[in-house]
């Protein structure tokens, strides 16, 4: 009998769900907007403002083929009440702190579904993401090159999360500052 994956230490769920980089799926758009359109059903008396981030939303880059929706909601709205609504609709809450909650779907004691989610939220205005999607996007050779360092980390850190993404927080970080730079001219 398999383990329920609330059972599951760190790194049992890391062998479970290795990191893999696939190339670039046009059909995650069309899932990331039934996503999108499940989500604001589900959140309407929110008012969330829902956008599809994260490597599957930049073209021709590799991605993990797991499509990540940010959603920003209110200030005064509390977790407690988005928590509620999202795993009584069969998310699982992942992380949860004062500014931020995320939920994951599709993951199953056997390993990823078809279709797989993280879903962030943010408060309305937290969204370093869309600008760093939307920079990527308008700079196709700094998308080439995250594309290039991501490959370059899978072999180390295929069963390691962390390391992974915190491996690549120093070139997000730069396109993030280049981002900023280039708006404030």
């Amino acid at each position: 009998m398999k383990k329920p994956l609330e059972q599951m230490t760190l790194q049992e769920l890391w062998e479970l769900f290795p990191i893999t980089l696939i190339s670039h799926n046009e059909g995650w758009r069309n899932s990331a907007c039934a996503e999108i359109t499940a989500l604001s059903r589900l959140l309407h008396n929110f008012n969330p403002v829902i956008n599809h981030i994260g490597s599957t939303a930049i073209p021709d880059i590799p991605a993990k083929p797991v499509i990540d929706l940010l959603v920003e909601i209110s200030p005064d709205i509390k977790w407690h009440e988005i928590k509620d609504i999202m795993q009584k609709s069969g998310y699982i809450c992942m992380s949860e702190s004062e500014h931020r909650i995320s939920f994951n779907k599709g993951y199953t004691p056997d390993g990823y579904a078809p279709e797989v989610f993280h879903i962030h939220f943010h408060r309305t205005g937290d969204c370093n993401e869309i600008i760093f999607r939307d920079y990527l996007i308008a700079h196709p050779e700094d998308a080439k090159a995250y594309g290039t360092l991501k490959r370059s980390l899978l072999p180390k850190f295929a069963h390691d999360r962390d390391a992974y993404t915190e491996a690549k927080s120093e070139f997000i970080e730069r396109i993030l500052a280049k981002a900023s730079k280039k708006h404030r001219q």
